[in-house]
């Protein structure tokens, strides 16, 4: 007779928990896996899916007006709020159906209820405790809103997906990507936007050029982006919310939107007083290899706030799967990980930034295009796209690619197995562009930009 109910059980159905149950079982382990709320977790249901399709929505107002160059007339185009919302609700549902059949196939038991953790080895769920070799914690993170007076007239990106109606106006408050995304997205189905961040220029920790760039391409649009401003109180009259600001002036708003932050979704989960270590952001504390302070309880994903990517927390899932049940001690690598920003225009970036390579390799040799695309030779649009590879010059291997522009995640992806590989910019120049396209770029520069002490010092 087996000494605990499970071999596994997870807590938390989201990319990391149902990949790492899924897994586990079809190696032969039994898996039981406990989710409170949506199968699929922030990706499906509150991130990058919906979000994603709604960036796909918001281009539609710019093809509209790029088409009437190339001789298009589709008269006065109108959006509907409640067909995008349903219509991703539908897919969405579609998408929860699926992640259920995945485990139900593998021959995992769902438990659609709430699950906390009792002592190392035991988990409380749907009113009655069952045992497991080991608990694995996937809980992923939630959005925070800051301690200001009127918190509570504000939402943030789970609230937004499901609105009763679009606003005319809104402000976002926040620096990162999720908060770059939604401005443009509003932006682009028509709300009047403007974009609040505490510091001097948005998406802290991404390279400077690409920072600046995308802020000019934005007010370009017709943005309203605000740096070192923020929200010092929130009040409401009817249906208008009133910003008063840091500086002491106010705006007039009909939603305001936070994208500030993340936390990790651990309160009264149990973990602490299961002797499991949270750190004072209440992230679960692991090892190399997804360990907790107790030798049985593991946690992966959001959770421990280490790489909050979605590929990221699959790969983070098969490395338990393959430390726990296959005799395999395996790690995550979280060196040169390709990322996308869906900002528009969007973002694609993998390797170090400029600074960052400075840092690491002292000399380096530094390559920037900036050009308008073939297709707005027609349209009209001001809109320029940047790429940027960064070379250590002592051995000549691209440590940093990036680009601002049209398919910037799609055509980052393939550099990001180039810079993977170790590939120099010899290999780079030796590679044949596909012409015409905006990626032959990154093989066809060939001069890098002088070494301006100056030029850094303005980023």
């Amino acid at each position: 007779m087996a000494k605990y109910d499970y071999d596994m059980f997870v807590i938390g159905a989201g990319s990391a928990g149902v990949r790492a149950a899924r897994f586990a079982a079809n190696i032969g382990a039994r898996v039981a896996v406990a989710e409170d709320s949506d199968m699929g977790g922030t990706c499906v249901n509150v991130g990058c899916i919906p979000k994603k399709l709604f960036v796909y929505a918001s281009h539609y107002v710019h093809d509209f007006e790029d088409a009437a160059g190339y001789g298009w007339s589709v008269g006065e185009p109108t959006f509907d709020w409640n067909t995008l919302r349903d219509n991703k609700d539908k897919e969405i549902e579609r998408l929860n159906g699926i992640y259920v059949r995945l485990l139900e196939n593998a021959g995992v038991e769902i438990f659609r209820a709430r699950a906390t953790v009792a002592d190392p080895h035991t988990v409380e769920v749907d009113g009655r405790r069952v045992t497991a070799q080991y608990i694995l914690v996937a809980t992923g993170g939630w959005p925070v809103v800051p301690e200001i007076a009127g918190k509570e007239h504000a939402i943030t990106s789970n609230e937004v997906f499901h609105l009763e109606r679009l606003p005319k106006r809104a402000i976002v408050v926040g620096g990162g990507y999720i908060a770059v995304e939604f401005t443009g997205i509003l932006h682009g189905l028509g709300v009047e936007v403007t974009e609040l961040y505490r510091g001097p220029v948005f998406l802290r920790g991404f390279d400077d050029d690409v920072r600046h760039f995308l802020a000019d391409e934005m007010r370009k649009a017709g943005i309203d982006l605000r740096f070192n401003c923020n929200v010092a109180r929130i009040e409401r009259s009817g249906d208008v919310l009133l910003a008063e600001l840091e500086d002491g002036s106010e705006l007039e708003t009909d939603l305001i939107l936070y994208a500030t932050g993340r936390a990790p979704n651990t309160a009264g989960l149990g973990l602490e007083e299961a002797g499991v270590e949270l750190d004072r952001k209440g992230a679960v504390v692991v090892d190399d290899y997804f360990k907790s302070s107790v030798d049985s309880i593991y946690a992966i994903g959001d959770v421990i706030a280490r790489v909050q990517l979605t590929p990221v927390a699959l790969a983070e899932g098969m490395a338990v799967v393959k430390t726990l049940f296959e005799g395999e001690p395996t790690g995550a690598d979280y060196h040169g990980i390709p990322t996308a920003v869906f900002s528009q225009p969007p973002i694609g970036t993998v390797g170090l930034t400029e600074a960052q390579a400075r840092d690491k390799y002292g000399e380096v040799d530094v390559y920037i295009s900036t050009f308008t695309a073939l297709k707005h030779t027609l349209t009209g649009s001001e809109e320029k796209t940047l790429m940027k590879l960064i070379v250590d010059r002592a051995s000549d291997r691209v440590v940093g690619c990036h680009m601002v522009g049209p398919d910037a995640g799609e055509i980052t992806q393939g550099l990001g197995i180039a810079l993977k590989a170790g590939a120099t910019k010899a290999v780079f120049d030796a590679t044949i562009g596909i012409h015409p396209t905006a990626a032959e770029e990154f093989v066809t520069m060939r001069e890098p930009v002088p070494d301006d002490p100056e030029r850094r010092a303005a980023e």
